[in-house]
């Protein structure tokens, strides 16, 4: 009988969605410090809603590429 949960696999899939997050976090850290701006700062104190969008998808598009990568 085989198991419901292959543990294997299990284990294979939360290691790629880590190292797929951390993948993410640093490219949008390093994306945010080549910029000429502070993206935080221009997103959260002056309201800037083109930027966060624009921000929303590029982080869209990395994990995009990083689900690609890993798969």
């Amino acid at each position: 009988m085989t198991p419901i949960v292959h543990f294997d696999a299990l284990l294979s899939a939360l290691i790629f969605a880590v190292l797929g997050v951390l993948i993410l976090v640093v490219s949008f850290m390093l994306w945010d410090k080549i910029t000429p701006y502070d993206l935080w700062k221009e997103i959260i104190e002056k309201h800037n809603t083109a930027l966060a969008i624009f921000a929303g998808f590029m982080a869209l598009g990395i994990a995009i590429i990083v689900a690609a990568a890993v798969h």
